[in-house]
This record gives structure tokens, C-alpha cells and sequence, in this order.
């Protein structure tokens, strides 16, 4: 049994026992389409993860106004006690406690008032019994004291000798309004952890210990291609059977998002011999490549070709030929670095073409199923599903987690909360779904996930509006309004 979904180019066909019978030649190239095993959803992240475990990219130094939004390469830690001593919390007086014990508005204590001190000051007298000293916020408690009490419990008093005073109007406690040295950081305790994404709390804390500039992770560059004949340049006017290329864009938000850098590398047609060029090009200075489209079973779907020759490859010990063959553009123009390149394939070991391998051209999930990635030289290849919505989920699926694991992130795969089903989803499918929802936080604290309508493959409508991904697995039923389900959370 086949079933067929459309797509913004080709179609999502599904063969349930994994061939298409057919004979003669068309049914040998048929089975060779069809023959993908379907891997689970949790088993390809973990396949994606492991590999990109291998590729870390180093880190950097970088000025600390320009860490936010980076990756922390090393463990940040404490330079010294924070507060580094005692200070004020507040404008008032700092006092002994005990000379305060009885002080109340009818019989307020007076003590002489010694020294004043604003912040970045230090008393020149020591606090003893009887005496006070003027002290603003963030000072430095003087010697002695062990009580700051705020000023509006005080009042303005004269000694008979004319020396200055301060009347308490209310009883104090030792510690009160004071900051101990170290309440916050002891020196050498972790303030971040490798991975971390700097926020602007971090650049706060960082300048605080005097971390003028930041180790961070280098940020990943990712080439982005779309393949299909059909596509236009997002600027140009529409044609009869043509459409915009809007994934490249969208991909490319995602990707900064993740805190890479994406590279724009246009439109594909549907010729394996080009497209393998323009990839085994852009390789030279990519560290990833994503690529959208020509991923399904259709007669043009290069994406396809590209992996089989890649899988045929690993199969006979040998880097794909596709690649090796089609390492200069056919105008020629190439630039330095990839000429070099290029012309280094020859010259790879053994273990770097070991290294070249599939790691699923298939996964059982809805939308994408034809989701594709491969590890080849050592570097990530993500074939997303040309349809908008089936690539919005592969990239969330797999490509976001591998950005952030070679940006140091442990926890690397999406957040998922716990949430009624608000209406069903009743379709049934061989595969878990992956619906696009909106998410709503009852008063009673229960969290709703509301599917958004337009949640075809092929549509893009929901997308802008997904706070999640509602998923529903797999079987004949679908899932009734009430289930509680697992969400997937979009960033």
C-alpha cells in the first residue's frame, strides 16, 4: 500500500513494507528509490548528535560586549568573593545593634555621628559603642558596625557640644540591611558552564569579575541550498509553475537563531552532476551544509541521488564518486580555497573516507519522512524535505540540535512539556506526527496544546504562529481531544 502526499516538489510517498515491485530496469530503479528503512525520531537525533560530537570548531576570544548570543567555550568562575566585603543596602547609618536594642519613636536612641561614607569610600574611624557613620548604598560597612539602619527611622540631633548626631526611632537586629562579604559568589565557585548561551545577565556577571573578554565557541557556518527547477529568487516576479524559493530565507533564520552563520548559496536544478558540484564547492568553507527539497522519490528528486551514491560509496570502501568527480563548477569559476580544496580529494586518507557515511535517508515521522543526513570528510549534510512545513520540523528535529551539540550544548535536543489536547487530531498514520500548535495556559494551571489549522506539509500558513509541536503517535486512530501529549517547544 502507497501513500502519496503532495509536495512543493515532487511528492512524500510511503511504502509500507519498503519496495515498490515493479520490472524490468524502471522496477530496479524503482526498488533503489524505495529501499530506505525508516529510522525512529529519538534513534536519527541520537545518530546526529554523535556525529557532531566529532565536529567541534575551537573556540575564540571575544571582547565582552560582543559575547551575547555566543556559546561559552569554558567554565566561568569567580574571580574573587562577591560582594567582595560587607556593604550597604541601603542610604542610612551603620550602628553597633546592641545600641539600638530599646529604641523606639518615644525614646530613640542618640549616638554621635562620627564619619560619613558613600560607595567606593571606606570610614575613616571605626564604629564603637555610642557612635554611628553616615553610610550610602553599595559602601562599605565601617569597622565595627554590624547594623545599617535606613534613614527614614532617623532624625538629625546636636550634642551639647555641637558635634552632629543621629536619633534611631526603631530597634535593629545584627546583619540588617547589609550585604555579607561573599552572600552571592565565593571566589572560584562556577558562574557558567561550557554551553552556555550568554544573556545579558551573564554579560553582567562576567564584567563584574572583570572577564573583559569571553572564550566562546566559534560559530558553525552553514551553507543553505535549495534544489528544484521550479524556484525563483525571492525578489523576482512570479512565472507559470514556478514558486519563490521562501525556505532558504526561513532556514536561514533558523540557523542564526541556533547561533550559526548561514551562507546563502541560491537555487539548484534538478541535475545530480550540478548539484554535487555546487555542494562539493561550498564544502571548502562550510562547516555544515543544509539543503531543502529533492529528498522524496520522484523522478527529479537529485537529493535522492546524491545520498545513494553516497550509501554506494561507503558500501565499496570508497568516497562517493559524485563528489569526486564533480569537485569544480562546470563554468569553471571556483574560488582559491575550494580549488585547493578540490584538489586535495584526491589526497584523503583512508579514515577520511571512512569517516563519509549515511546516517538515515529516512525517518518515520510526519511531516518529512524522506528527511535525509550523511556525514561526509567529516563534516554534517542535512537534505530537508522541500514542502515548508516538513522542513520547518526537520530543521527543529535534527538540524538545530547538531548546531548546538558543536556549540558545546549537552542538552542539545528540544524542550517538551506535558499538555491536553485541546481538539483532536484524528488522522491516522503509520508514523508519530509532528502537528504544529498554539499553546494556552489555563487558570487552573493546565497547559492546552490548540492545533493550528493549515498544518499540511505543504502549507506554510501555521508556521509563523507554532509555539510547539503537538505529537501524536502513531496509529489508526490519531489522538482524541483530552489526551494528554508530549509537546516539542519552538524557541
Amino acid at each position: 500500500m502507497m501513500m502519496e502526499m503532495a509536495n512543493g516538489g515532487g511528492t512524500e510517498k510511503t511504502v509500507e513494507n519498503g519496495w515498490n515491485t515493479g520490472s524490468g530496469a524502471l522496477g530496479l530503479e524503482q526498488a533503489g528509490r524505495f529501499n530506505r528503512k525508516a529510522v525512529k525520531v529519538e534513534e536519527a537525533q541520537q545518530r546526529v548528535l554523535a556525529a557532531a560530537d566529532g565536529l567541534r570548531l575551537g573556540s575564540e576570544l571575544v571582547p565582552l560586549r560582543a559575547s551575547g548570543g555566543r556559546r561559552l567555550a569554558q567554565t566561568i568562575e569567580a574571580s574573587s568573593d562577591w560582594p567582595p566585603f560587607a556593604r550597604s543596602g541601603l542610604d542610612g547609618y551603620a550602628v553597633r545593634a546592641a545600641d539600638i536594642a530599646g529604641a523606639s519613636p518615644e525614646q530613640p536612641a542618640e549616638l554621635r555621628v562620627i564619619d560619613s561614607v558613600a560607595a567606593g569610600g571606606l570610614a575613616l574611624a571605626a564604629v564603637q559603642k555610642g557612635t554611628a557613620v553616615r553610610i550610602m548604598t553599595g559602601a562599605a560597612v565601617p569597622e565595627g558596625a554590624d547594623a545599617v539602619v535606613m534613614l527614614e527611622q532617623t532624625a538629625d540631633a546636636m550634642l551639647a557640644d555641637g558635634s552632629p548626631a543621629v536619633l534611631i526611632k526603631r530597634a535593629g537586629t545584627a546583619s540588617q540591611n547589609i550585604a555579607p562579604r561573599g552572600e552571592e559568589f565565593r571566589r572560584g565557585s562556577a558562574l557558567a558552564v561550557p554551553g552556555t548561551l550568554v544573556r545579558p545577565g551573564h554579560v553582567a556577571l562576567l564584567g563584574t569579575f572583570g572577564y573583559a573578554e569571553v572564550a566562546v565557541h566559534k560559530r558553525p557556518r552553514v551553507a543553505v541550498f535549495a534544489t528544484g527547477s521550479e524556484l525563483l529568487p525571492v525578489e523576482a516576479p512570479l512565472a507559470p509553475g514556478q514558486i519563490r524559493d521562501s525556505n532558504s530565507c526561513m532556514v536561514a533564520a533558523m540557523i542564526e537563531q541556533s547561533g550559526a552563520e548561514p551562507v546563502l548559496c541560491g537555487s539548484l536544478p534538478d541535475e545530480p552532476a550540478a548539484v554535487a558540484a555546487a555542494l562539493a564547492s561550498a564544502w571548502a568553507d562550510a562547516d555544515l551544509i543544509v539543503t531543502t527539497g529533492g529528498v522524496s522519490v520522484g523522478d527529479f528528486d537529485v537529493m535522492s541521488d546524491i545520498f545513494r551514491s553516497i550509501k554506494n560509496g561507503s558500501e565499496t570502501n570508497r568516497q562517493n564518486r559524485l563528489f569526486r568527480d564533480n569537485s569544480f563548477p562546470p563554468d569553471g569559476h571556483i574560488s582559491n580555497t575550494a580549488r585547493a580544496s578540490a584538489e586535495g580529494n584526491e589526497a584523503r586518507t583512508a579514515s577520511d573516507e571512512a569517516a563519509s557515511r549515511v546516517l538515515f535517508d529516512r525517518v518515520a515521522m510526519r511531516p518529512g519522512s524522506p528527511t535525509s543526513a550523511a556525514v561526509i570528510g567529516g563534516k554534517l549534510l542535512f537534505a530537508l524535505s522541500g514542502n515548508p512545513g516538513a522542513c520547518f520540523v526537520g530543521f527543529e528535529l535534527f538540524v538545530r540540535p547538531a548546531l548546538l551539540r558543536i556549540q558545546g550544548v549537552k542538552e542539545a535536543l528540544p524542550r517538551t512539556v506535558r499538555a491536553q489536547l485541546h481538539t483532536a487530531v484524528d488522522k491516522p498514520s503509520p508514523h508519530d506526527r509532528f502537528v504544529r500548535t498554539r499553546l494556552i495556559s489555563r487558570s487552573d494551571g493546565c497547559l492546552l496544546a490548540d492545533p493550528l489549522a493549515f498544518t499540511k506539509s505543504s502549507m506554510m500558513a501555521s508556521i509563523a504562529d507554532a509555539e510547539g509541536l503537538a505529537v501524536i503517535p502513531s496509529g489508526s486512530k490519531g489522538a482524541e481531544a483530552g489526551e494528554i501529549i508530549e509537546v516539542i517547544l519552538i524557541p
